[in-house]
């Protein structure tokens, strides 16, 4: 499954008042494992720059003037970024803006470029409710380190959203397995023949170990809701102790 992660940065707050895109980028996430492919655009935006904004970024349109228009880099970014599923935090605003310079161009939205928007706000606020979930509080909250972060820069922040994006979802893909057995009678009846025995590989003990580590840290991040630990508590109250 592949996943862009997005950042934008602007010369404002918002594109009905003429704020344009200054910066672009986006991070590819294949198997929920970077891949070292991105994108990364600064962009002139034909107009100033609010001092608000660039205390965030740091970007001023002197710098930028050079640099290429959004419609010089709109598809590259297009054929990069398209037909994947787009995670972005706080995902209306950038959508906003990039919807705004796309119609511009007489291009398709977003909702025609992508195959779904995941916004890593909402769902951090349905994970921690009542809490801070800025990307560095979130940073701060998985131990991402991002010291790095002084200002506000596109392709670092959605590197860092890629982290934060894996570890907010760990062990939260789908944990059912389908599988269907035919009935041994109806197997007796087509004349198929039996399976081999299924051989059964004990594992060692630093495999045991790896995995108990992983749980304990599944289950710090879960606030003590981590199934297997429970399951296997419930079943076995000794190692509740050990």
């Amino acid at each position: 499954m592949r996943y862009i992660i997005l950042d934008t940065e602007t010369t404002g707050l918002d594109p009905k008042l003429g704020h344009r895109i200054i910066e672009i980028a986006a991070v590819e996430v294949v198997d929920r494992r970077l891949t070292g492919r991105s994108v990364h655009f600064y962009v002139n935006p034909e107009r100033e720059i609010d001092a608000g904004a660039t205390d965030v970024h740091g970007l001023t349109w002197e710098a930028l003037r050079e640099k290429p228009r959004f419609g010089d880099i709109a598809r590259e970014f297009i054929d990069f970024a398209g037909g994947a599923r787009w995670i972005i935090h706080n995902a209306p605003f950038d959508l906003a803006f990039l919807d705004d310079e796309l119609r511009r161009l007489e291009l398709p939205s977003s909702a025609g470029v992508c195959a779904e928007v995941i916004d890593t706000l909402a769902l951090a606020r349905e994970q921690f409710p009542g809490k801070k979930n800025s990307l560095d509080a979130l940073c701060e909250r998985f131990r991402i380190a991002n010291a790095q972060r002084t200002l506000h820069g596109a392709l670092l922040d959605a590197r860092l959203l890629a982290e934060v994006y894996l570890a907010m979802t760990r062990g939260q893909e789908s944990l059912t397995i389908d599988i269907t057995v035919p009935a041994p009678a109806a197997s007796a009846q087509a004349g198929a023949a039996l399976p081999p025995p299924i051989r059964v590989l004990e594992p060692l003990a630093e495999e045991l170990a790896a995995h108990r580590a992983y749980l304990t840290e599944l289950d710090r991040e879960a606030r003590g809701r981590c199934l297997w630990l429970a399951l296997e508590f419930a079943n076995f109250p000794a190692l509740q102790t050990g």
